[in-house]
């Protein structure tokens, strides 16, 4: 293991565009490595809440995201080392295509950036289905775009043949950067999508470990795993003066009291008060979720318990506050409707006054209805699926005091749906959406906080003491 004030060993999975076959390299890349005896730590560029849940099943460990975005550039070596605790090897997968980050804003949250942030070496992956030569020209321009980008290797996907590896072998060599692997079509590595992208590994069982293992496998026969650690061990020290963020002074066993309903228990901060519980809805519906937030909310004294909605007819007993994250409501709407003992009793801690904080799915669930289906109606709002893909980052500040954060305070967020609430705001509306258009959205009702708006609460920890000290006093 490496400390982090010599440089966790670190690379960066990177691609032209989307569909090049980052995520299979990257979490096949993870699988190959941690099959070898290594301690690796998964991450992910931007707000993507679904690769991560593959990163986690590669290598054992949670998958944690690095948004320059909604956390501030600032925070990304610091969230990065605080992942990679205790870890042989980083790997972290990019967004979108190299150079691409959040729209207007030049640079920043591209996966170039967080590669310049982390000072790592970036393997470039590309789909080489449809071109020999050509490919020279294509990593010669992603290499001299920014020479402080360093493209250490390539990876070529998609490979038709042989013959078809010898001239993209030879093309790639007359730019000078080294070819670390070459894979060739395979269909157990293929990973089915929907509306909103791949479909997460909670829903899939067993066929998301096969296909993580078979990423894996494909991954190993096809790179040079030992070229690829020794450019990541060439990484060298990040930045100076970065150390790991903390979520603050959360205790380790057997001090901590741990309960558990349908999850994994989280140790809570003691002290003279008896902690606050928190449930948080877990299961193939609500996916959505970073593990800082649970983290921040045991740091600020809660006892954090998770429950699966589709699966628990009550919220875990003594829950004091609610946090309804993101994820696919609308495929299980009609099993979230029959549930009708957790909706009611969701529908009673939402009326009580308790804290709730719902983002996107969770707002969905919280409507009067969803495609007709009645959800838990602590909103008067209807909800439904659309055409139309709502996708991007937000700017955003608080219009309405709630248990999240006091009117005034700004945040930045990211939204991604296709449904539509309607009304789209509550009288008392959640955010005011600065960029990149002016518009209210959201609902503040007694201590529910509900919107479209995901949010990352390492960017102000303040959130999650706000929402315990509610817990407490409400």
């Amino acid at each position: 293991m490496t400390s982090p004030d010599s440089g966790v060993p670190r690379l960066v999975i990177a691609a032209p565009s989307s569909g090049s076959g980052k995520t299979t390299v990257a979490t096949g890349l993870m699988a190959a490595l941690a099959g070898r005896g290594l301690a690796v730590s998964p991450h992910k560029v931007g707000p993507d809440y679904i690769d991560p849940g593959y990163h986690a099943l590669a290598t054992g460990r949670v998958g944690r995201n690095l948004d320059a975005y909604l956390c501030g550039p600032e925070l990304v070596a610091p969230l990065f080392l605080h992942g990679a605790r205790g870890c042989d090897i980083a790997v972290v997968e990019g967004v979108m295509g190299l150079y691409d980050g959040a729209a207007g804003e030049g640079e920043l949250a591209s996966t170039a950036q967080v590669a310049k942030l982390l000072r790592a070496p970036v393997v470039l992956v590309v789909d080489a289905s449809s071109q020999s030569r050509s490919v020279a020209a294509l990593v010669h321009g992603f290499v001299s775009w920014d020479p402080e980008v360093r493209i250490g290797g390539v990876i070529l996907n998609k490979v038709a043949s042989d013959r078809h590896e010898v001239l993209l072998r030879e093309a790639v060599d007359s730019v000078g950067v080294p070819v670390l692997g070459v894979l060739r079509r395979a269909a157990p590595v293929d990973v089915p999508s929907r509306h909103l992208g791949l479909v997460p590994v909670a829903e899939r069982g067993s066929d998301a470990v096969e296909a993580v293992a078979a990423m894996g496998a494909q991954v190993a026969a096809g790179c040079d795993l030992e070229a690829l650690v020794g450019l990541a061990r060439a990484a060298g020290p990040l930045p100076g003066g970065s150390a790991p963020w903390t979520p603050g002074p959360v205790p380790t066993l057997p001090h901590a009291r741990m309960r558990s309903r349908g999850g994994t228990p989280i140790p809570s901060r003691p002290g003279k008060k008896s902690p606050q519980r928190v449930a948080i809805a877990g299961g193939p519906a609500f996916t959505f979720s970073y593990a800082e937030h649970t983290e921040l909310l045991a740091a600020a004294g809660a006892e954090v318990v998770t429950f699966d909605p589709l699966r628990d007819e009550e919220l875990p007993e003594g829950t004091q506050g609610l946090v309804i994250g993101g994820g696919f409501p609308e495929v299980y709407a009609a099993e979230l409707s029959a549930n009708e003992g957790l909706r009611k009793s969701v529908a009673e801690l939402a009326l009580s006054g308790a804290p709730v904080a719902a983002e996107c799915a969770g707002l969905l669930y919280l409507c009067r209805e969803l495609d007709g289906l009645p959800m838990c109606g602590v909103l008067d709002a209807s909800a439904r699926m659309s055409e139309r893909l709502t996708l991007g980052y937000r700017d955003a500040v608080a219009v309405s005091d709630s248990a999240l954060a006091g009117a005034g305070t700004r945040l930045r967020g990211h939204e991604f749906h296709r449904t539509v609430v309607e009304p789209g705001a509550g009288a008392a509306p959640a955010w005011g959406m600065r960029a990149p258009e002016r518009r209210v959205e959201g609902f503040v009702e007694r201590g529910v906080h509900a919107s479209y708006l995901h949010t990352h609460w390492a960017a102000e920890p303040g959130v999650a003491r706000r929402f315990v000290e509610r817990c407490r006093t409400s």
